[in-house]
């Protein structure tokens, strides 16, 4: 991802960014899907000693439901 910034200053200090829309957006949804990534490991690291179950038995029980 490419960004093109504009630093604005006061009083000598940088004090905003601006970011075309385009790349605003672009960097909020690369945020989104990091935070989605590490909810999602995180979840697997919880759930990593549980023992596995076979898809055809999720299947079998979900037809004889």
């Amino acid at each position: 991802m490419s960004i093109h910034p504009q630093v604005i200053e006061k009083n000598g200090k940088k004090e905003f960014v601006v970011l075309p829309y385009d790349e605003y957006v672009a960097m909020q949804e690369a945020l989104e899907d990091f935070e989605d990534l590490k909810v999602l490991r995180e979840a697997k690291a919880q759930t990593q000693s549980e023992p596995a179950v076979a898809l055809s038995s999720i299947r079998e029980e979900l037809l004889t439901d």
